[in-house]
């Protein structure tokens, strides 16, 4: 636990922020102490709730000054715990809701940090753009927590990352001064790039309080199709093959197994099997183009070769929007279906796209020695090798006893992910999950030069003091 606030900084930190501006009612402060897999629980003297740059500035200021410890937290929608503060102030960057600027011509909207990502989506909209990261949380998720956190998401395999969707930003460092970085350009070749070292940082080098994001054209085709395979290594050949046949425009490519798909049947309502019959892998396919007409026809070409070379079991093809979103609403209620089913590891991993199959076959063999009866469960953007390894409670089972074996277990599934080259967390973050865990991994030399980072803008370590070694 972090050291007691003393009240003299807390009625300060009350006086800046005025009426409205803090909050320590427990029922304001419960779902904001609550990660959403309920793994953390946390607790705070303050909820802080600053409502311009200049009120975060004032709060950090006075934090660092007396040394006092920040956890900053966006949407609550990490999955690593980082966002859970143990005693410290916690900053909500939920008031900071201003979009400051949205320009087509520069193909950029200058959103604050609490701004939601389905509301980026919306206004970008109104002038015929599109910000291509999607989540299954974007209704909650917000700008500032998902460039914190280095969000991934479903269209990373064409768009990249986050991290390649940023201009700029504007940010509070450790020491309560403001750096304005809100930059909107494309080439900006002088030094050291700040804003990278914050993408990604999960609040541990600052707050970031706006950003500049890129903007892309909304494109006129789409098609959006399930496909059942055999197994994984199949997917990987519908996946080399996509992208040749489509010349670059695949937009997501994502993997799921069979037993998923039927905990999203059993346990979310209004979900429908996407195939008459049942298989044991199915990818959802999507192709978009700025020419009409173009990536339907892409698609067909893919389906009907596979369906001729035997790679293709069965597929459907979404013939309206709104059946496209029932195809995607089985893969974004992965996670959400599961959570019935009793204790979980779950395991946020990246190999090389070759390593896929290798990856899958390696680790649920080592999972199934190990827990005999296990449920295991690996869906994800097999176009970018992430992977969501999940391996939950036999039937029946215990969840206490499962959960014991958790650690021992994901060690395990790590040390596999490891000797294929591949990385521990490929989109959440490590927050308090995996920093410790993260130095089996990482060499004494990054190590050292991450921590110099971090001790150059943070010495006294205020800001998200249990995350990052």
């Amino acid at each position: 636990m972090t050291k007691p606030v003393p009240a003299d900084v807390l009625s300060r930190l009350k006086s800046v922020l005025g009426e409205g501006g803090w909050s320590q009612d427990p029922d304001r402060l419960a779902p904001k102490l609550l990660e959403w897999r309920d793994r953390w629980t946390g607790t705070t003297p303050l909820l802080a709730l600053p409502k311009t740059t200049a009120e975060v500035a004032a709060v950090v200021g006075i934090c660092a000054e007396a040394g006092v410890a920040i956890t900053p937290q966006g949407g609550n929608t990490g999955l690593v715990g980082g966002q859970i503060p143990q005693g410290e102030i916690l900053l909500s960057t939920e008031r900071l809701r201003a979009i400051r600027d949205l320009d087509a011509f520069d193909d950029v909207i200058v959103a604050e940090a609490g701004v939601t990502l389905a509301a980026v989506h919306e206004a970008v909209a109104t002038v015929g753009r599109r910000f291509p990261l999607g989540l299954a949380s974007e209704g909650t998720a917000t700008v500032g927590g998902v460039v914190s956190t280095n969000a991934g998401g479903t269209q990373v395999l064409r768009y990249g990352t986050t991290r390649d969707l940023v201009l700029g930003l504007e940010a509070v460092l450790p020491s309560g001064e403001v750096w304005n970085g809100l930059k909107r350009l494309r080439k900006d070749n002088t030094g050291y790039d700040l804003k990278q070292l914050l993408i990604g940082g999960e609040g541990t080098l600052g707050v970031v309080t706006a950003a500049s994001l890129k903007l892309f054209p909304v494109l006129v085709s789409r098609a959006t199709a399930i496909a059942a395979v055999d197994s994984p290594e199949v997917a990987i050949q519908m996946l080399a093959r996509a992208k040749d046949t489509a010349g670059g425009a695949v937009e997501a490519f994502e993997l799921m197994g069979r037993r998923g798909i039927e905990f999203v049947l059993k346990n979310i309502t209004g979900q429908r099997d996407p195939l008459p019959q049942a298989h044991p892998w199915y990818v959802l396919v999507e192709i978009a183009s700025g020419e009409p007409g173009a990536a339907e026809a892409a698609m067909e070409r893919l389906l009907s070769k596979g369906l001729e070379d035997g790679l293709v079991r069965d597929a459907v093809v979404a013939q309206t929007d709104a059946q496209a979103k029932a195809l995607w609403s089985i893969r974004e209620n992965q996670s959400p279906g599961q959570k019935p089913e009793g204790a979980t590891w779950k395991h946020d991993i990246s190999v090389p796209v070759s390593q896929v199959a290798r990856f899958i076959a390696e680790a649920s063999a080592a999972m199934e020695a190990f827990v005999p009866g296990c449920r295991i469960t690996a869906f994800g953007h097999v176009g970018d090798g992430n992977i969501h390894y999940d391996v939950i409670r036999p039937d029946g089972g215990d969840n206490a006893e499962h959960s014991a074996k958790r650690d021992q277990g994901s060690r395990m599934v790590h040390d596999i992910v490891a000797s294929l080259g591949g990385s521990i967390s490929a989109e959440h973050g490590l927050g308090a999950m995996k920093t410790e865990e993260a130095r089996r991994y990482k060499s004494p030399v990054e190590v050292a030069a991450l921590e110099a980072i971090r001790q150059s803008l943070d010495p006294k370590r205020i800001m998200n003091p249990r995350v990052f070694f």
